[in-house]
């Protein structure tokens, strides 16, 4: 806050005292950070890429120290790799020049004594790496001799302590250093081999030291990093802190300045600071917004500003030249300044001049945008001269009184309706000096109090033309009167013959309560008439009921004589008890057996009929295939398709199963044929087609027969209907072929269409749901 402050001083804002400026005179000198210049501001945004990268650098550098580390001591493994290497060279180089000549004789013959003698002397074993080891190997591959370090493998196999050298010497790798496992620990390791089939030497030094070394460098630099990293990260925290401090201080500074900004921007304001003597002029960043112009750095000249102003507001020049002159310390001017878009925009101008510290005068004011206020006003002034227009064009009277009883507008009307003259309707003339001068009305009646409170009532006054006005008074808000007339010397003439319309209408109204009460006459007698038709058609229900129960009881009675009829005939044709004399005979016989077979049929119908109708045929549903049903119906009506050399084909599959009644499915089925056989002529086709669609099972039987009439359709499928064509009767038949189909469809929950062009054909179509499907939709149903 100190910096702040400091700031402000050198800003060149200082803290006066005078009337009017307490309430801005903080957002004075926040704005002095505004006019401070660009390079501190460069500064300023500096700063934060500064900060950020302290932590970048700092975690680069523990960064760069880790790979260095790393680096180093990967180098150094590298190095003691390679020492130990080039010793385990040097040293088998070294055996191998001693034992290469006079001690050859003593490799041959296994002398171990001799050959530890020899490697004591030329090789002691304080000249050898730590935990090296010599092995002389025989050509079978034990080892007679060793270093003191590897006198335990003496007299052992080498496969049996060190497979891989075995490996080597066998397969005769001999030049070089590689690795190998003796003992169970890594070595690097060398083979000499010696003259005169005197086997050959090995040579070993120990990996151990070097893995030592590497864990100890390791655990040492990992240590060292950590402590460092420690401590850089302190100090980087230190900083954070250090740093949330120096945020939290520039936020506080940022809050403040949004908040003096956020407030001229939503109060539509901007400050102003007009040096006289340089005559420079600053603005605040809220000016140039309200102009929609960039906010800019750099301080304006008078010469700039007055550019912006309209051509037609002179008075702020009249203004600035007072202030110049030193009549004027104040200003308060509305004046138009060109917006950047370029409409202008009104503003209102207020400051004071005063003097500052360096004794330079400065006037510093606010200034505000009055655009709305000013559209407000005009809108208002042309709204109240739309509303004077509207009252004098209205076709009422119309008079407003103030609360002191005194006139305030009124319109022509009402100077008309009473007669006033010119120089009484005076804005200001008392209510009574108007009532004086009006004509009097022949007839005044209060008729009405709208809320009962006494602000509002209503009144009707026939004038002396005998015109009549009904006057509705109101008390305003501030205790004014607000009176309207309006003519309704229409409507009372048209409430005179009203009264005379309601006498005749009170006359047509006892016309039609009388009218009304013959209706009710004749309502009750419908009633009667309607309950006597519901008691007959109960009654032809139950003989129709009766009917079909009997039909159904006399199944035994009908059938019995036929039947006997039927086999007397089949005797008569077959001859059984002997020849008959006359082929007449023969011939009789046939025809009574025909006769008899068709009545079998008709009363089989009548009988099958009536069952349904009076809900005594059942269906007892299994799973069954339609093909072979279809199959055996067809070979059925075969024998009738061949007399008349019908066409038939056929179009379903082979596996078509669903779960329906067999007698049922094929009482359908011989029907439809048995039919479109009848009334197909010889030399037509019949087709018979059968599929499975959405989850249903569709029989659809087609001919090219002689058709059924459109207007017959109605009629067929139902019971004891038949078309009474001639070619119909010369078939014969029942007529309850198809409603038996029809009856035994919708007792499996399906349905038969019927589609047919006279001359043409027929095509019936059976679709049998599954039960499943059917239980289903009932389930649903229900």
């Amino acid at each position: 806050m100190a910096d702040a402050q400091r700031g402000r001083a050198a800003g060149g804002w200082t803290r006066l005292k005078f009337p009017g400026m307490a309430a801005w005179e903080d957002e004075l000198t926040g704005q002095a950070k505004i006019f401070a210049g660009p390079a501190a501001r460069h500064l300023t945004r500096a700063e934060p890429v500064l900060k950020r990268s302290i932590p970048i650098l700092i975690i680069a550098f523990l960064f760069v120290v880790a790979i260095s580390r790393m680096v180093g001591i990967l180098v150094e493994h590298d190095r003691m790799d390679t020492s130990v290497r080039d010793t385990t060279s040097l040293t088998a180089l070294a055996v191998g020049a001693v034992f290469s000549g006079r001690m050859a004789d003593s490799l041959a013959k296994s002398d171990r004594m001799a050959v530890e003698a020899a490697l004591t002397l030329n090789l002691p074993q304080d000249r050898m790496q730590p935990g090296g080891l010599v092995l002389f190997v025989e050509e079978k591959g034990h080892v007679f001799g060793a270093s003191l370090a590897a006198a335990q493998y003496v007299g052992q196999s080498l496969a049996r302590f060190s497979p891989e050298l075995a490996a080597s010497q066998y397969f005769g790798e001999q030049a070089g250093v590689f690795r190998a496992r003796i003992g169970g620990e890594e070595y690097y390791a060398s083979l000499v081999q010696m003259p005169k089939k005197g086997g050959f030497i090995i040579v070993a030094n120990p990996l151990g030291q070097l893995a030592v070394f590497w864990r100890d460098e390791v655990a040492l630099n990992v240590t060292l990093f950590s402590g460092i990293s420690a401590i850089l990260l302190v100090i980087l925290y230190a900083y954070y802190i250090q740093a949330k401090r120096a945020r939290d201080a520039d936020a506080i500074f940022a809050e403040s300045n949004l908040r003096v900004e956020t407030a001229l921007a939503r109060g539509r304001c901007g400050l102003w600071d007009f040096d006289l003597t340089s005559r420079r002029l600053f603005w605040s960043r809220s000016m140039y917004e309200m102009l929609g112009m960039p906010a800019r750095d750099s301080v304006l000249s008078f010469g700039d500003a007055a550019r912006l102003m309209h051509p037609d507001d002179d008075g702020i020049y009249q203004v600035a030249r007072a202030v110049a002159r030193g009549e004027a310390k104040q200003v308060d001017q509305v004046f138009r300044m060109r917006h950047a878009e370029g409409h202008y925009v009104w503003l209102r101008a207020r400051a004071q001049l005063i003097r500052m510290a360096s004794g330079r005068m400065h006037m510093i004011g606010i200034a505000m945008d009055v655009t709305e206020q000013h559209r407000l006003a005009q809108r208002y002034q042309e709204a109240d001269q739309r509303l004077a227009d509207a009252i004098e064009c209205t076709s009422e009277a119309f008079v407003l009184w103030d609360k002191s009883d005194r006139l305030v507008m009124c319109n022509a009307h009402y100077q008309q309706a009473y007669g006033l003259p010119d120089d009484v309707l005076v804005p200001g003339t008392e209510r009574a000096a108007v009532h004086a001068a009006a004509a009097r009305p022949v007839i005044e009646r209060r008729i009405a109090d709208a809320d009962g409170t006494g602000a509002s009532q209503t009144s009707e006054v026939q004038l002396a033309d005998e015109r009549w006005l009904q006057i509705n008074e109101r008390r305003t808000r501030d205790g004014g009167l607000v009176s309207v007339g309006t003519d309704i010397t229409m409507m009372k003439r048209h409430q005179v013959r009203l009264r005379e319309s309601e006498r005749r209408l009170m006359a047509t109204i006892g016309d039609l309560s009388a009218s009304r009460a013959k209706l009710e006459r004749q309502k009750s007698e419908l009633s009667v008439a309607n309950a006597n038709y519901q008691a007959e058609k109960e009654r032809a229900e139950a003989a129709n009921r009766a009917k079909s129960e009997f039909l159904a009881n006399m199944s035994h009675e009908l059938r019995t004589p036929l039947n006997a009829i039927l086999g007397f005939s089949e005797i008569l044709q077959n001859q059984m008890f002997g020849p008959i004399g006359s082929d007449k005979y023969r011939e009789y016989s046939r025809d009574i057996h025909e006769s008899g077979k068709h009545l079998l049929n008709v009363i089989s119908d009548i009988l099958d009929m009536s069952k349904i109708e009076a809900g005594h045929m059942r269906v007892s549903c299994e799973t069954i295939d339609l093909a072979p049903l279809i199959e055996e119906t067809l070979r059925l009506t075969m024998l009738q398709a061949e007399k008349k050399q019908i066409q038939v084909r056929q179009a379903y599959p082979d596996n078509l199963l669903t779960v329906a009644d067999r007698r049922a499915m094929k009482q359908i089925l011989l029907n439809l044929l048995s039919n479109a056989m009848k009334f197909t002529n010889a030399g037509g086709e019949v087709e018979v087609r059968a599929r499975r669609v959405d989850g249903a099972v569709t029989l659809t039987i087609a001919d090219t027969g002689i058709g059924i009439p459109k207007s017959a359709l109605q009629k067929i499928g139902q019971p004891f209907e038949q078309v009474q064509s001639q070619y119909a009767k010369s078939k014969g038949g029942s007529g309850l072929g198809l409603a038996i189909s029809r009856s035994l469809a919708h007792l499996h929950g399906g349905a038969m269409r019927i589609r047919s062009l006279e001359g043409k054909g027929t095509i019936i179509s059976v679709r049998i749901p599954d039960r499943e499907r059917l239980a289903a939709l009932h389930l649903v149903a229900a």
